[in-house]
């Protein structure tokens, strides 16, 4: 049985709240839809998991967009398959954005036979090339946790190459985040996949866009907002995802204001803004405060929500 969400109203826009013990709440077969699996930011919530996305075509869950604590029970109420998803994304190493992806791989030898393509950022930032003291690279970040000598999680070195272990072997990518121009990371019949490095303080971030034949959607992750180049990746989209992390009036080096979040959605042009990554502040104002830029199509975005590229 799919259990009701709660429904409030901010700024004259309907809230969906998922209720405890919430059942699976698949997206509806389409030509394209993009779900939250975590619509919350690192603190606990007792309603929002940390960041998740799927993105789905034709009926079948085809991209992962990072993996933050609370989301493993959410792809599972979702109805999506492992053995249905052509690419994972993650966006940076922040643990509100990876800390499940060792539970979503453990076992998923069980469910799926091909290997996994994963898709990550390079250690570089505003530190240097060789990487950072804040996040290594995706690949030595797979190494500690699932290497199969010295890992983390040494029952998962399947996932990295060993002959034993029981997660599903990764076909591991990386994007250079300081590249200016955006670098394509996946190209199949149903999706091309694109991504950005975009400015999160120090920490090596990526952003993705990916293009369906139904439509597009870009998926910003943290950001601060302060790379012009984002608003020509975001132009245009379908549906924009963006982080509202922070409250009405506030500055921080990881994140955009509202009014930053706003007057992005509003010069790329996009279809639809979803605000995600919700910080626990006052929302009406934060949204009050992003209206007075965008004034276009907006959704407040919560847990399993489902929302068509084009509408």
């Amino acid at each position: 049985m799919i259990k009701l969400f709660r429904i409030s109203t901010i700024c004259g826009i309907a809230v969906l709240a998922l209720p405890f013990g919430a059942a699976a709440q698949t997206c509806a077969p389409g030509p394209a839809t993009v779900q939250i699996l975590g619509s919350g930011g690192p603190a606990i919530n007792r309603e929002r998991a940390s960041a998740g996305y799927l993105l789905w075509v034709d009926g079948q869950a085809r991209m992962l967009v990072d993996m933050g604590g609370g989301t493993y029970l959410r792809f599972g109420q979702s109805g999506a398959k492992l053995s249905d998803l052509a690419l994972v994304g993650i966006s940076h190493l922040h643990p509100d954005h990876v800390s499940d992806l060792p539970a979503l791989l453990w076992l998923s030898r069980q469910v799926r036979t091909e290997p996994l393509p994963i898709v990550g950022p390079s250690g570089n930032s505003v530190a240097g090339p060789a990487g950072n003291d804040v996040a290594p690279d995706f690949p030595t970040f797979l190494a500690r946790l699932f290497d199969e000598k010295n890992g983390a999680f040494q029952v998962l070195g399947a996932t990295l190459g060993a002959s034993r272990g029981n997660g599903v072997r990764l076909n591991i990518s990386v994007v250079e985040v300081a590249k200016a121009e955006p670098s394509i990371v996946f190209k199949g019949p149903d999706l091309t996949v694109t991504a950005l490095g975009i400015p999160h303080a120090n920490m090596p971030t990526l952003a993705y866009r990916v293009e369906t034949t139904a439509g597009s959607v870009v998926f910003s992750s943290d950001q601060n907002g302060t790379n012009p180049k984002f608003v020509d990746f975001a132009r245009n989209a379908n549906v924009l995802i963006m982080h509202l992390a922070i409250a009405a009036g506030a500055t921080s080096p990881l994140h955009a204001a509202p009014a930053v979040v706003g007057r992005i959605a509003r010069d790329a042009g996009v279809g639809r803004l979803i605000v995600s990554h919700i910080g626990q502040f006052d929302l009406e104002a934060a949204i009050g405060e992003l209206k007075q830029s965008y004034t276009g199509p907006l959704t407040i975005g919560a847990d399993l929500q489902c929302t068509p590229i084009v509408q």
